[in-house]
């Protein structure tokens, strides 16, 4: 069956499947909506929240970033997992135990202050509606490479699978959905992996084959055979760490940490069990399942970075500058040309591609008689979604990964659409302007907050700012400098109030969009002549996408020296701070309520 045909039912099927799960989880009522009732089962809510993680970022970039970064791609494993474990010991069965349904509500009743729950909802709506720009790109991207329709058909679709269960079942409409995505795109990723370690090494278990001898019988370990090519071609060793600092790679890592740690659709999934000590157990059980993908990808990555450099440099091919001669090229590479994410141009006209770093050669470039890589564009978000297509694997499996990616954006997508629906119906309409509105009319304002902000995503997939490639590093840099201080304070400690509160969130917004502004060249002041992404004038060497961390530490440091410098908070709230704390009915959950 045709690749088309296959990836049509596939898709089709697990479309199908998200319908129906959405129809039967219908919420019919504001606590299914936004926590699903408080009833999902612990290890149920584990898998729901590493699909709702694991976005397109996860799914399509990990790997690319991986295969092209080697060790120094480390930070995105460490980070994005470390984060859970801040997680499951610092914030999950404390917001738990608290009893409320979003992070803002829990900021306004923490610190006694409608200012700091609408400041709280500011940051959610702009970290959260960065995330979801990606993956509304990512379904287009998905739909109009496998499926073979423009981009705009493809990222519609997807709108409406993602309106159908979102708005229909709300939070628990959107468990249920992601448990089932959870099963596809884990399938979809392992699959493909498995088959590659067995051609590469006869391993079947791609975490065990990174570290085997290849299949070819020469006895030389696949990572050892790809730092030789790697170096051939004038490219660094692949498992040395990458050009940054150290104090870069250690800020990156922990930005990465606490921005996951105060990303908003993570923790309202932690609002959907029972008890507290299930809250605790899901974040143990998200790690679980997230790790099966996470140990997996470097894997995929060295795998992908070894038959990309293998397939280009052996086959014979034509120009793909301008016109694509298809019948000259590996039928793969045509194929992705095709989406203007991979190109080619045969310099000097010798019908192969030199694929070589010019730099890393130095004066013996000359000898291969071209000027500069004939691989002019390698997007690393096709490593993964290509890896099957360039091992020449069965269309089924390609047709699984397709699957997958799309599975993977749209289960991000829909925890994030959530949280922003949530926010604007719940702490803006109910919590703010119209605290008496009753439960009908306030589920009906979710929907609708909900079809609102579905149609707002599509379009800023379809038309995405300037700075869409840097979207990942504001959203991460936003959450690390303005959420997880405010959540951490509130729980840890009961001499913060609101006004610190509020000063910090903003401080440490204020300085990290001013950093990643500055030097991602979207703005600099004029006279400084600091060219944009010039690495020689970041603060003691502090990447942008790092700086998260350092804004983080700001937010900290003015919360606790206003805090302090005002009137402390009432002792009605510092005794309910002391409570969140107390192990003392742990087994169950009661809603705290401040006096």
């Amino acid at each position: 069956m045709e690749l088309k045909t296959l990836t049509f039912i596939v898709v089709g099927a697990t479309f199908a499947l998200y319908i129906a799960i959405a129809i039967y989880s219908r919420a019919r009522s504001t606590g299914d909506f936004y926590v699903a009732g408080k009833g999902v089962h612990p290890v149920a809510n584990g898998m729901a929240t590493a699909a709702d993680w694991m976005s397109a970022a996860s799914f399509i970039s990990m790997a690319g970033l991986i295969a092209f970064l080697g060790y120094g791609g480390s930070v995105f494993l460490m980070g994005w997992t470390g984060g859970y474990v801040l997680l499951a010991m610092l914030l999950a069965p404390y917001l738990r135990k608290f009893g409320k349904f979003t992070v803002p509500e829990f900021v306004g009743d923490r610190y006694a202050s409608q200012t700091a729950r609408i400041v709280a909802v500011i940051c959610l709506i702009v970290a959260s509606v960065t995330y979801v720009i990606g993956q509304m790109r990512g379904i287009g991207v998905a739909f109009s490479r496998f499926m073979e329709v423009d981009f705009a058909t493809g990222l519609f679709t997807g709108m409406g699978i993602v309106f159908i269960y979102a708005v229909l079942g709300g939070m628990k409409g959107i468990t249920y959905t992601q448990i089932a995505q959870y099963c596809v795109l884990i399938f979809a990723y392992t699959i493909p992996a498995i088959f590659i370690s067995l051609n590469l090494t006869g391993n079947p278990i791609p975490q065990l084959a990174l570290g085997s001898t290849m299949a070819d019988g020469s006895g030389v370990y696949l990572l050892d055979k790809l730092d030789q090519i790697v170096t051939e071609l004038g490219f660094r060793e692949y498992t040395t760490a990458s050009n940054g600092n150290m104090l870069n790679m250690f800020l990156y890592t922990f930005s990465l940490m606490i921005g996951t740690a105060g990303l908003p659709h993570v923790i309202i999934r932690f609002f959907t069990v029972p008890k507290v000590k299930d809250a605790r157990f899901s974040a143990g059980w998200a790690l679980v399942f997230i790790a099966i993908l996470y140990t997996t990808a470097p894997a995929v990555g060295a795998m992908a970075r070894l038959n990309l450099i293998n397939t280009v440099q052996t086959g014979p091919v034509g120009s793909a500058e301008g016109n694509i001669e298809l019948a000259d090229v590996p039928a793969w590479m045509g194929r992705w040309a095709e989406t203007g994410l991979l190109a080619w141009e045969d310099k000097n006209g010798d019908g192969r591609i030199q694929f070589y770093n010019e730099a890393g050669l130095g004066d013996k470039a000359a000898e291969y008689g071209w000027t500069g890589n004939e691989m002019t564009k390698v997007d690393r978000d096709i490593m993964v979604l290509a890896n099957p297509e360039i091992a020449n694997l069965p269309n089924w499996v390609i047709a699984l990964v397709a699957a997958g990616g799309i599975a993977a954006a749209l289960s991000t997508a829909a925890g994030l659409l959530l949280a922003i629906a949530s926010a604007i119906s719940h702490d803006l309409l109910k919590g703010v302007f119209k605290p008496d509105i009753d439960e009908k009319s306030e589920l009906l304002a979710s929907r609708i907050a909900m079809a609102v902000a579905i149609v707002a995503a599509g379009y800023l997939g379809l038309n995405p700012p300037g700075f869409a490639a840097q979207v990942v590093a504001l959203a991460f840099g936003l959450a690390a400098s303005s959420i997880f201080p405010v959540l951490m304070m509130g729980i840890f400690d009961k001499r913060a109030n609101a006004q610190g509160a509020v000063a910090g969130m903003l401080a440490g917004l204020g300085v990290t969009l001013l950093y990643i502004f500055w030097f991602k060249g979207w703005f600099f002041l004029p006279g400084t002549n600091m060219a944009p992404n010039n690495a020689d004038h970041w603060i003691l060497g502090i990447s942008p996408e790092a700086f998260g961390a350092v804004g983080a530490a700001v937010n900290f440091i003015v919360a606790a020296v206003v805090s302090r410098a005002t009137a402390p908070p009432p002792e009605h709230i510092q005794h309910l701070v002391e409570d969140i704390r107390v192990p003392r009915g742990a087994g169950s959950a009661p809603t705290l309520q401040s006096h």
